[in-house]
């Protein structure tokens, strides 16, 4: 992992808000895209958010890309381009929490604060047998306290990186190399077979469905989009204009967008698109409409872009499916 070892203070916490939703493999690629384009604070602080934004594309979980853009720009302000050098200063900033904060304190300052990842809580429940939800208010002070009362404190970075690197080499989620493992006659869980039902989880991921219709409107060399800028999934990305149902593409409400679609020819895309996100699954449907004049578009925020220019704006996975189609 290319931030393995690393002590600058902004390419640690880059690779752990890029990671905090997001596989290594995957992001990888991303945080070498962010190094290259952005090498300092000072120059993500100064750059357009939609070209920000457009980078981030394709990682979702947006709000850090959100935070991540707050936070640039508070260091440049307030610490003149300089990362924070205390726990508590690092923890204020947007989008950064006690796992984050440790990380970065930890990593780049040698500070003896105690990281706790989804690896830490897995060897740490199976070395006790706990079965205290890792998911759970109690769960993560109970665990906090014990990777905490663990830390080598005179080299926290090098024990936290150890303790994340044992539990995601030999401690794994599926396949733990318990036969392996050093700390086999120490390890409550190995001696009580109860391994594979370590760590626990209190909470359970209710699925919602949603249903939005999608009106690709064409005027001349233009499309129309919208800026999603209300509390909700994709926020700050853009999209054509939507109106969403509670039953499977619709376009009766097609009057919330056009002054008076009856008149109108609309060309209802046959295949729906969906995209599983962590609490939601979105089915979508694209209707085709060609316009003569501007006007007859009555919602409001809409924007229109060239057809050359679309490839500029940051758009949600689903319609870039859509737009590769």
């Amino acid at each position: 992992m290319p931030w393995k070892n690393e002590k600058n203070p902004y390419k640690i916490w880059l690779s752990e808000i890029i990671l905090q939703q997001t596989r290594v493999e995957q992001g990888k690629s991303y945080y070498f895209k962010f190094i290259e384009k952005y090498p300092s604070i000072q120059l993500l602080a100064a750059a357009e958010e939609k070209d920000i934004f457009k980078l981030w594309e394709g990682l979702g979980y947006y709000s850090r890309c959100a935070n991540l853009i707050k936070t640039a720009k508070i260091i440049s302000q307030k610490y003149n381009g300089h990362f924070p050098t205390t726990y508590p200063e690092i923890m204020a900033l947007p989008g950064i929490g006690p796992y984050t904060a440790a990380a970065i304190s930890a990593f780049a300052y040698n500070l003896p604060y105690a990281v706790l990842d989804g690896n830490v809580y897995r060897v740490l429940s199976r070395l006790w047998n706990d079965f205290t939800p890792i998911d759970s208010t109690e769960g993560k002070r109970h665990f906090a306290q014990i990777s905490q009362d663990l830390l080598e404190k005179k080299h926290a970075g090098i024990f936290n990186q150890a303790m994340m690197d044992f539990g995601a080499t030999v401690c794994k989620p599926q396949t733990p190399k318990c036969n392996e493992c050093s700390l086999q006659n120490d390890c409550n869980a190995f001696k009580n077979d109860t391994v594979h039902l370590l760590p626990v989880k209190a909470k359970k991921n209710i699925i919602k469905e949603r249903y939005f219709t999608f009106f690709v409107i064409a005027f001349r060399n233009q499309i129309a989009l919208e800026h999603r800028i209300h509390k909700d999934i994709w926020r700050n990305l853009y999209q054509f204009p939507m109106i969403e149902d509670q039953i499977e593409g619709t376009i009766s409400k097609a009057s919330s967008i056009f002054y008076n679609p009856k008149d109108l020819d609309f060309m209802v895309e046959d295949t729906v698109f969906q995209q599983k996100l962590t609490h939601q699954k979105i089915h979508a449907s694209f209707i085709k409409i060609s316009i003569k004049e501007k006007k007859q578009v009555i919602k409001e925020g809409i924007i229109w872009v060239k057809n050359t220019e679309l490839e500029k704006y940051p758009f949600p996975k689903l319609l870039n499916n859509y737009l590769n189609y």
